[in-house]
């Protein structure tokens, strides 16, 4: 009888785990994408007030940034409904900030010094969804230079789609300071240390940290590709 026990008990407790362990991975995943919408957004949000947008076009460019790489990670992997379909408050997060921005702080992002900060908060947004792209595509199955080229993707897609909305040329298109480069290296970090470790909150810190300190370094110094 003990022995019939056992063979069921021990199957069992190893789904408990199993589920718990996924439903970590998934609000480790919500989180990181939360401070990266904001992180993005106010990318957005401070481009579109640059170029004289109202609060329509605020919202508009807030959403795209913010949504935009996760959406097509998501297209790609075949992932329904979108992150932030299924997630609605990350929108009215969004329309809020917006809001925030055109009526009460309409003078802030006229600032000189607020380009420093805009320019961390890119930072940290690339690494934030530079981690969430790399670990949504390792939890799908993707190899792992595919997975690696998704995380690039949810980290830099958003800015590409602000900058051609706001008439600029996609700053990883020019030869300027290293930033999709940041972003791949921070993915395969995330990709090394999870298949060596299985450490999910350990591979992700990494590759947040690698991504923001790599491009923080680049924009000290000027770090740019060779070629």
């Amino acid at each position: 009888m003990s022995l019939h026990l056992s063979l069921f008990v021990v199957p069992l407790s190893r789904e408990v785990l199993s589920r718990k362990r996924k439903n970590s991975m998934n609000t480790l995943i919500k989180t990181i994408e939360v401070i990266g919408i904001i992180a993005f957004a106010l990318t957005g949000i401070y481009e579109a007030r640059k170029k004289g947008m109202d609060i329509i076009g605020v919202y508009a460019v807030a959403m795209i940034t913010a949504f935009g790489g996760g959406s097509l990670r998501d297209f790609i992997l075949n992932r329904h409904p979108l992150f932030w379909v299924e997630h609605y408050g990350y929108a009215v997060l969004l329309l809020g900030l917006s809001i925030v921005s055109v009526l009460v702080i309409r003078n802030f992002f006229a600032m000189n010094r607020i380009v420093k900060a805009v320019l961390v908060l890119d930072a940290l947004g690339l690494g934030l969804f530079s981690a969430s792209g790399a670990s949504v595509a390792n939890q799908a199955g993707a190899h792992w230079f595919i997975a690696a080229l998704l995380g690039v993707t949810t980290g830099v897609f958003g800015g590409v789609m602000r900058d051609i909305i706001c008439n600029e040329i996609p700053h990883i298109f020019t030869r300027t300071e290293l930033y999709a480069t940041c972003a791949f290296a921070g993915a395969c970090t995330y990709l090394v240390i999870y298949s060596t470790m299985s450490n999910e909150v350990a591979a992700v810190t990494a590759c947040i940290a690698v991504t923001f300190v790599l491009r923080m370094l680049a924009i000290r110094y000027k770090i740019r590709l060779p070629l």
